[in-house]
């Protein structure tokens, strides 16, 4: 029979995995961190060398002032909201996103689709929750496609706000960070008949270019295009949604919307499908799709 159940393993929630950390992430600044400070040990450096508070400061609140005056505040607040998806991943599936729904698919096709009626509510997705709501009301597929892409597409632009926000943030951070080290070489042009004092001041002014370069290119030109990747996982886990939905809608065979959803799924397009060895063993298959 075409249609296996997957309600076997249990009433799916539509919303696939939980939080965990981004170990990419984490192991990306730590690694980053050692290089740079492990260089600067080699070369006889210290670690105190380059632990300017001042600098900091300065280098940390020029470029946020300036991202405050070209970003709107609610739109600078999420951002600052988002940077916790840089550290934690939601351990999402597009594997089981595909068993959601393929066993929403087999369910319609069995008592119709009205009796997802109930269970729509309870899915802890909005996007599905939405999109399913729509086909179970009777919205013609068209419609329910459009609202759908809607959807995607807002979405898609609020997260594409937030990354610029730390996209903008590491364009100013340099500049920033050679602000503060004229600002030190002013001060250290005040002492000019301590040669001591002035070599030791001038140390101390690059390091504020130093925290400008280096939070930009370790910290906040990464965080842009981590929240870009992840905004790009998302619009293709809500596009295979649609599709998936659009399937269920028009009553097609589960075993065709499976064979749909697979290529948005990269780790079983990249692995031969065993099942299309040729033989008896392909037969069984094609007999069911035809059902």
């Amino acid at each position: 029979m075409a249609e296996t159940a997957p309600a076997k393993k249990g009433k799916p929630s539509g919303k696939a995995g939980g939080i965990k950390p981004d170990l990419a992430t984490l192991g990306g600044i730590a690694l980053a961190l050692a290089g740079i400070l492990g260089g600067l040990i080699l070369e006889k450096g210290s670690i105190l060398d380059v632990a300017q508070t001042t600098a900091a400061l300065i280098v940390l609140g020029g470029t946020f002032g300036a991202v405050l005056i070209t970003t709107p505040l609610p739109v600078f607040l999420e951002a600052m909201k988002a940077m916790r998806a840089v550290f934690l991943e939601q351990a999402s599936s597009v594997g089981e996103t595909i068993e959601t729904l393929i066993h929403f698919a087999s369910q319609a096709r069995r008592n119709g689709i009205v009796s997802l009626e109930n269970e729509s509510r309870d899915i802890a997705d909005p996007f599905l929750r939405k999109a399913l709501s729509l086909a179970v009301d009777g919205t013609d597929l068209n419609e329910i496609r459009k609202m759908m892409e809607i959807d995607i597409d807002l979405e898609e632009q609020t997260e594409e706000q937030k990354a610029k926000v730390w996209e903008a943030a590491g364009g100013y951070s340099p500049t920033i960070g050679i602000i503060g080290a004229v600002m030190g070489l002013i001060q250290v042009m005040k002492h000019l008949d301590d040669i001591a004092e002035v070599g030791h001041g001038i140390a101390v002014a690059f390091v504020a270019t130093v925290y400008g370069v280096a939070v930009a290119n370790i910290l906040f030109l990464p965080f842009a295009q981590k929240m870009r990747a992840r905004n790009q996982k998302a619009r293709l886990l809500k596009e295979l949604t649609v599709e998936g939905v659009i399937g269920i809608v028009e009553g097609l065979n589960p075993t065709l919307i499976r064979l749909k959803l697979s290529a948005f799924n990269r780790e079983t397009a990249a692995s031969p499908k065993k099942e299309k060895v040729s033989g008896k063993a392909g037969a069984p298959q094609a007999a069911a799709i035809r059902n």
